[in-house]
């Protein structure tokens, strides 16, 4: 279990490593107090091994130093930044372009004509990359320079204020996206702070739903065998002492707070080391979603009674400790203890919940929204009980919390699958495929069925004489969920548990793709069009049954414009449970299908497909210096850089030319008419284009 743990954290700390800058910066001024100007001097010291790209540098090559100074009426730029070191100029081996570099100390100078007779202060940020054989940094560095005011006559410059204002228009040219796909009208830019506040919008939604299924998580762990004995032995701490009513309640409300900040605090942790880049990595890399299948294995043997699961008994013993002292800072103890012990049952409901959490939202904030609504959650019973701790006198513990926790182990199990088909997924594997993991599940709810009927009996179980109508019902919901898992074995849809289960291109035998390939094979489009036999990755990559279309862009363009359609980007991913639940739901509706596949060229671009490396000639470089050599960072980092979004489903319909033909591009949405209209005022357009 140790192990576990320290991969674990491993993961969470493995950005920290490179979190080290190679190039060190001093800032310093020469002023000329006779003329009223002054010379900004930016000194950098290089670490052995690495370069400092120049400002004059291809852009296709390396990231080029831009300056950014902050707008004042103290001063004008005189020109641009002048680079007072000679640069090293050279081929670069991967994208065949000349790049500018510096070694070891490079200097840089900005002079200033003075426009006040007060000092003031210059400030900015120099943005940079610094790369060595193996690695590249990106940088941002604010900078300050003190400057003492101009006691003479002060006569502004129009030919500096005009050289300013073009030196800022090179800087944003610079910093321009090297990767950006070239287009005419470029719609998606146009809109890019409609599209910024929509995406906000959607967040902010997506986060109110994000804390009040933590909430619910929260008020589920109470009835769990770890945390519901904990009621009666913590509430018995409020009613020691000579209290009266009002510290009693104080003090109640204070233990509330106190479990919210425990697990609060361990939420802005996480927030604070991971960023939306790390969640998706987290939420889609083989690596971090088998280790979670490990901890819900671990859960789960624990929970049929195999071994118990326990934080180590000196934590414990030293709050419990700390709680005997009474007043707030007792209080605040018997709420550390309470979180402590209850960890071997709340810890597999909380990591459920950020971990599924996690995989659908695109903000870093999903840490601590979650903590904070299962905490609110957990905490409120407690509050409630120590307020009015008589209530405590009629609630009896039995073994039907045993139950409930054989109930929580398989369905340990069933959550522990969906991740082990994550990492299938993410490593393409091919191990746990839809009918597998259909299988693997009917087992598991054919057991807990039959264990709910008695037929099956575990450690701590009392003997069941008879039924509860209770333990009837659930079992009736569990066989009832088997028997609709079952046609899934052949090919049928299962849309409930589409976000769930492997995609269906994953399934050896679909009846419906027999159906389909005997019929024609290749949809309307294919057999009207002829869609080239040698398009890429369609040995390792699919799309739905019953449409066809492409994987690769470029690809996709050239057949656009031979047969004069709009094409339908579709930003997918393998691992996307949101994806799965739009292509069953939406995109199968009889006339959506008919649309896509007769009015359309269709592109998928997967963003996880990590596996598919690509040939060294096609890698290419973000903005943050990172070098993309697999498909799917290629194909995320273009949806990031064109569209400012980096969530799947996302949907764009655009032309051969990569003009975007909608007033808004569509992400997840299972509404089948705003999918229609969507498509709909694409073609419209299209039409309206060819005019």
């Amino acid at each position: 279990m140790k192990k576990l743990i320290v991969c674990v954290l491993a993961l969470f700390f493995m950005g920290s490593l490179f979190a080290q800058n190679p190039t060190k910066w001093n800032f310093k001024v020469v002023q000329n107090e006779k003329e009223g100007t002054a010379t900004l001097i930016f000194d950098a010291k290089i670490d052995k091994g690495w370069h400092l790209y120049s400002q004059y540098t291809d852009p296709n090559g390396a990231l080029p130093m831009t300056y950014e100074f902050e707008k004042s009426g103290n001063y004008e730029r005189v020109g641009k930044v002048v680079e007072a070191t000679k640069y090293t100029e050279e081929m670069d081996d991967v994208f065949h372009v000349k790049i500018r570099h510096f070694s070891n100390n490079a200097t840089f100078k900005q002079t200033i004509k003075i426009l006040s007779k007060e000092d003031f202060v210059v400030k900015g940020v120099v943005s940079y990359q610094t790369c060595d054989e193996g690695r590249c940094i990106p940088s941002d560095v604010p900078f300050q320079f003190k400057v003492k005011g101009f006691k003479g006559e002060i006569i502004p410059s129009p030919a500096a204020a005009i050289d300013t204002a073009k030196s800022t228009s090179d800087s944003e040219k610079q910093s321009t996206s090297v990767n950006a796909a070239p287009h005419k009208i470029d719609t998606a830019k146009v809109k890019s702070a409609d599209s910024n506040s929509h995406t906000q919008k959607k967040e902010s939604k997506s986060l109110w739903i994000i804390f009040f299924l933590s909430l619910g998580a929260g008020l589920l762990a109470l009835v769990t065998p770890c945390v519901f004995p904990m009621i009666p032995m913590t509430i018995s701490f409020f009613m020691k002492g000579n209290k009266t009513h009002r510290q009693g309640m104080q003090q109640a409300i204070f233990f509330g707070l106190s479990i919210i900040f425990i697990f609060g605090g361990l939420g802005l942790l996480l927030t604070l080391l991971l960023g939306k880049d790390a969640m998706y990595v987290i939420s889609t890399h083989w690596i971090p979603n088998l280790i979670f299948f490990g901890i819900f294995m671990v859960f789960a043997l624990s929970f049929f009674g195999l071994f118990e699961l326990t934080l180590p008994s000196s934590w414990i013993n030293k709050s419990d400790e700390q709680a005997g002292k009474g007043g707030y800072f007792g209080t605040f103890f018997v709420a550390f203890t309470t979180v402590l012990v209850s960890f071997s049952c709340t810890g597999p409901i909380l990591g459920a919940a950020l971990i599924g959490l996690s995989s659908g939202s695109g903000s870093s904030m999903v840490f601590l929204i979650s903590m904070i609504g299962f905490s609110l959650g957990f905490a409120l019973p407690f509050t409630l009980f120590a307020m009015f701790p008589s209530v405590m006198q009629k609630m009896k513990s039995g073994s039907w919390l045993n139950t409930i926790k054989i109930v929580f182990g398989f369905l340990e199990i069933a959550l522990g699958l969906k991740f082990l088909s994550m990492a299938d997924l993410g490593a393409g594997w091919g191990i746990l495929d839809r009918e597998t993991f259909l299988c693997l599940w009917i087992v598991v709810f054919t057991m807990l069925g039959f264990y709910l009927l008695g037929k099956l009996k575990f450690k701590g179980d009392a003997d069941l004489n008879k039924i509860p109508v209770g333990r009837l019902m659930l079992a009736i919901v569990t066989f009832s969920f088997v028997v609709y898992m079952i046609p899934g074995l052949w090919g049928a849809p299962l849309k409930a548990l589409s976000g769930y289960v492997p995609p269906i291109t994953t399934q050896d035998f679909d009846l419906n793709r027999i159906i389909y390939e005997n019929r024609g094979g290749g949809g309307v489009a294919a057999e009207k069009d002829g869609l080239p036999a040698d398009r890429k990755y369609t040995d390792k990559l699919h799309l739905p049954t019953g449409f066809e279309g492409f994987f690769d862009l470029n690809e996709a363009k050239a057949y656009a414009k031979k047969v004069n359609k709009p094409i339908f980007v579709d930003f997918t991913g393998k691992t996307c449970a949101n994806c799965r639940e739009m292509e069953n739901n939406v995109w199968n509706a009889p006339h959506i299908k008919k649309l896509l596949n007769e009015k359309f060229v269709m592109v998928a671009l997967y963003a996880d497909v990590n596996y598919i490396t690509l040939p060294e000639k096609e890698w290419k470089t973000s903005k943050d210096g990172v070098i993309l050599k697999t498909l799917g960072q290629i194909n995320r980092q273009y949806q990031i850089d064109r569209f400012n979004f980096t969530a799947q489903p996302y949907y764009v319909i655009m032309d051969a030319n990569e003009n975007v033909l909608t007033k808004e591009n569509k992400a997840y949405d299972k509404n089948v008419s705003h999918f229609e209209q969507f498509l709909l005022e694409g073609l419209e357009n299209f039409a309206k284009g060819k005019k």
